[in-house]
């Protein structure tokens, strides 16, 4: 199958671009490299800078390129900056995949794997959530991935023959098992290589938000995928989708670890002691959060391989070990 990942460049996009080539497809790699890495995009792929703004020349791609399905990678993805920023995660996240969709259009492409989040559910109902529960964002990020999802169901009600499946998952962790790829963001937020980091000496300590939560520890418990798992149930639903399918999966290991669960992880895993301190809670985070992943698993037969957080971490650490500096020379 020829293949085009927006956000090929990217921490989730690099790595699916790798695996799309070890099972065969043509891949073309799309990124404007405003927060990817071209040294991740994989050499068998075809890499083409363009952002999703870019209507036209991302028609001319597709048909240029005979592209069969769109992996949809390519947004900013920062809390925070959402908030601060919301015009510009709508600009990006929303228009710019209504951008897309219109070059796929234009071009004859119907088939969608759109990487969503489970920030829709907002402060969720229940746990572990299911895909029924009620999306109920509470940041702009999480709304601008909402309203691609609602587009896309407007977008295939009015043309039958398009297909797509939305993914909506928490925390994607760890790196390519072989060391070859990673994470690198500038600002790096995430828990494990914030740990890394530290472990490298790179950083002094990490703070830990809240130590009270009504958790067995007191500190958030969250579900950790790994990444390759994550791109294996990418490339499972665009094998899956057929004409007019509208799916909708969570994806996680269907369990939870807590921060300080994880800190001990990578100081088992590093061998290293990490220094971490405990500040205030952050507004508007939950004390659980993980996904049931009952429904993938029974309609395609996906699972998590990585379940285990020191296993998950292991593969975080040979990365930065090898790559301190990142994608940097």
């Amino acid at each position: 199958m020829n293949v085009l990942v927006a956000g090929g460049a990217g921490y989730i996009g690099s790595h699916a671009v790798k695996q799309l080539i070890a099972e065969g497809h043509r891949v073309v790699a799309a990124d404007n490299l405003y927060r990817g890495h071209a040294p991740a995009v994989h050499p068998k792929a075809t890499f083409l800078k363009i952002d999703l703004a870019e209507t036209t020349a991302l028609s001319e791609a597709l048909r240029r390129e005979k592209i069969d399905c769109v992996m949809h990678f390519a947004a900013l993805a920062y809390v925070g900056e959402s908030v601060a920023e919301p015009l510009r995660y709508y600009d990006n996240n929303t228009a710019g995949t209504i951008s897309l969709l219109k070059a796929m259009r234009a071009s004859g492409v119907r088939r969608m794997v759109f990487s969503s989040t489970a920030a829709v559910y907002g402060e969720p109902e229940s746990t572990p959530i299911v895909e029924t529960q009620r999306r109920q964002p509470i940041n702009p990020y999480g709304w601008s991935k909402w309203f691609v999802e609602q587009i896309l169901h407007d977008y295939a009600a009015a043309h039958p023959e398009f297909a797509f499946a939305a993914l909506r998952y928490f925390n994607v962790a760890g790196a390519a098992a072989d060391g070859s790829l990673g994470e690198d963001h500038d600002p790096e937020t995430h828990l494990i290589p914030v740990l890394m980091q530290v472990a490298l000496g790179r950083r002094e300590k990490v703070t830990v938000f809240g130590a009270d939560y009504p958790t067995p520890d007191g500190t958030c418990i969250r579900d950790y995928v790994h990444v390759e798992d994550l791109c294996n149930a990418h490339i499972a639903v665009m094998n899956a989708l057929q004409p007019g399918d509208t799916r909708c999966y969570n994806l996680g290991i269907g369990r939870g670890y807590s921060v300080r669960e994880i800190l001990a992880s990578a100081e088992r895993v590093t061998g290293r002691a990490i220094p971490h301190e405990f500040g205030p809670r952050r507004p508007g985070d939950p004390a659980v959060l993980f996904a049931n992943v009952e429904k993938i698993r029974n309609e395609l037969g996906w699972s998590a391989r990585f379940t285990e957080i020191d296993a998950i971490v292991a593969t975080a650490w040979k990365w930065f070990e090898k790559h301190p500096e990142g994608y940097r020379p």
